[in-house]
């Protein structure tokens, strides 16, 4: 253990900090934490016992603590690869683009070989939306510990974030070896190809019985084996899968419906259309292209058109707008939904915050003239993006209420999209998405592009062209063969995306119908209609 300062460290102090470590492993963050304080009370230039108070925070999402605590671990010791890594990596979820990159370079340069470390680079790298510096990082960790399971997890999701379908296979083969209960691995696998018969199946129906899990774990098994039984058309097990797992993982999650109401409203009252008539000019710039709309609703399949032109990078879902105006705002709030924050941002600088979001998407937009930020919630901030960025395309991607909200359900989601694991939650959130895109549609009509799936997969040409044209692009045949990139992608649809347009998912909630009573009678009590016009 490497340390500063001229205090030796006393015996107990390391039992303390490997009690620490063991109670982090186990999740008793409680306990790893009174481990923290007893060390730094007594030695508060103890590198490691910050470096500790770091990792309970990151693992507790205290990301502001997390950042305070690696920092003071780099001022104690600037050589600390591993505090720089941790730091590139939370600056990242800040959206702190440029002091990312400078953490990233320093954790590169005081690495000294260690896996660990590695590891953490290529995540930071996936990040900054270069999967495949971070295959070169993830190589190099592995080349050392092959058998560590986080590491091959990791390989198998950056494989298949590159298109190596076989590649990810092997590793989640390897992962399996190591521990072949794993329920990650199990449900990476079951997203890889279509099940052809049901020896997997059995095995996920072995695990599941075996019981005691996490709730997560639960979850990864549960959507695994619902989404193999899906493909085998066994419609009501399959169903009954989903179901466990997202009840499951909503078990997991902390929804505050009502805030996300609230905040609904407060965009609903700020964002007039008086409002953006009395906004001074925002950052003169035709480059961005956003993508927005509800996830799993075709957002990807979009994306993946446009970015198809020679003109336009593909930048991924950037957190940087969000990101912008919090910190424009001097925001301090750790809540996902804040009526509060969207009030102030009717009175923030939107040229500054034009300029701010172009500044953080810096090392993240390519060199092309364009890029696609595919971030699905930013329509909530589409008069902002008018405002800031009023060079800017925006493309709304509808699909039917029915489809969009089961093809969430069963999705399993990182920590995204709370509202997807319940029925009538999700109804609930879809009216209230419905009725905002509609109010937009009433005082922003022509400032942006609404486009629908089912049009896009039914005739995918007269829909591409039309979209062209919005966006000022000339045609080019290469936005019909999308499918044939071999640029990265990091969401739900990484395997769907590889594939031509096809209509296998248009009414697929009908082979539910009964099950997804409560989802329609949530929609109807809304006035939702269950399919577009």
């Amino acid at each position: 253990m490497r340390q500063e300062g001229t205090a030796a460290v006393q015996p107990w102090m390391r039992d303390t900090l490997r009690e620490g470590y063991a109670r982090l492993s186990r999740r008793d963050f409680a306990g790893a934490s009174d481990c923290c304080r007893r060390l730094l009370t007594a030695r508060s230039d103890l590198v490691e016992g910050h470096f500790l108070v770091g990792l309970i925070a990151a693992e507790t999402d205290n990301i502001r603590m997390a950042v305070q605590a690696f920092g003071s671990v780099t001022r104690l010791q600037p050589e600390h690869g591993a505090a720089w890594a941790q730091l590139a990596r939370l600056f990242m979820r800040l959206g702190h683009v440029n002091r990312a990159d400078d953490a990233l370079a320093q954790a590169v340069a005081h690495q000294d070989g260690n896996p660990v470390v590695q590891d953490t680079i290529a995540a930071v790298h996936t990040l900054l939306g270069d999967p495949t510096e971070a295959s070169q990082w993830l190589s190099r960790a592995l080349e050392q510990q092959p058998r560590n399971l986080r590491f091959l997890l990791n390989r198998a999701n950056n494989q298949m974030f590159l298109g190596e379908f076989a590649a990810a296979r092997s590793t989640l083969a390897q992962a399996l070896e190591v521990s072949p209960d794993n329920a990650n691995a199990h449900w990476l696998l079951s997203g890889l190809a279509r099940a052809r018969d049901s020896e997997h199946v059995d095995q996920l129906q072995a695990l599941l019985q075996e019981g005691a899990r996490s709730p997560l774990e639960q979850a990864y098994l549960n959507y695994a084996l619902g989404k193999e039984l899906e493909d085998l058309e066994d419609w009501s097990g399959a169903f009954a899968a989903f179901a466990r797992g997202a009840e499951a993982r909503r078990r997991s999650l902390a929804y505050d419906e009502a805030a996300e109401r609230d905040m609904f409203a407060a965009l609903e009252q700020t964002f007039t259309a008086e409002w953006l008539a009395s906004r001074p000019d925002g950052h003169p710039t035709g480059a961005p292209i956003f993508v927005v709309g509800q996830p799993r609703t075709g957002t990807t399949l979009i994306e993946r058109i446009i970015s198809a032109h020679p003109q336009v990078h593909s930048a991924g879902e950037l957190r940087q707008f969000d990101g912008s105006l919090r910190r424009l705002l001097n925001w301090t709030g750790t809540r996902r939904n804040s009526a509060e924050l969207v009030q102030r941002a009717g009175d923030i600088d939107v040229r500054r915050l034009g300029e701010a979001y172009m500044s953080t998407t810096r090392k993240l937009r390519g060199h092309l003239p364009r890029f696609v930020d595919k971030l699905p919630v930013n329509y909530r901030y589409l008069p902002l993006i008018l405002a800031a960025l009023p060079g800017a395309r925006i493309v709304h991607v509808r699909r039917d209420p029915m489809d969009a909200c089961f093809a969430s359900f069963k999705q399993l989601f990182a920590d995204a999209y709370p509202h997807s694991y319940r029925q009538d939650e999700m109804a609930r959130h879809h009216a209230r998405y419905y009725r905002l895109m509609a109010q937009w549609r009433s005082r922003f009509g022509g400032r942006f592009h609404d486009i629908t799936y089912e049009q896009v997969v039914g005739d995918p040409e007269p829909q591409a062209r039309e979209l062209m044209h919005f966006l000022g692009l000339p045609w080019d045949d290469a936005c019909l063969d999308f499918h044939r990139q071999s640029s990265a992608v990091t969401t739900a649809s990484v395997v769907q995306v590889r594939e031509a347009a096809h209509t296998r998912s248009v009414g697929r909630w009908r082979r539910y119908e009964q099950q997804l009573q409560p989802l329609r009678r949530g929609l109807q009590a809304e006035a939702v209609p269950l399919v577009l016009e």
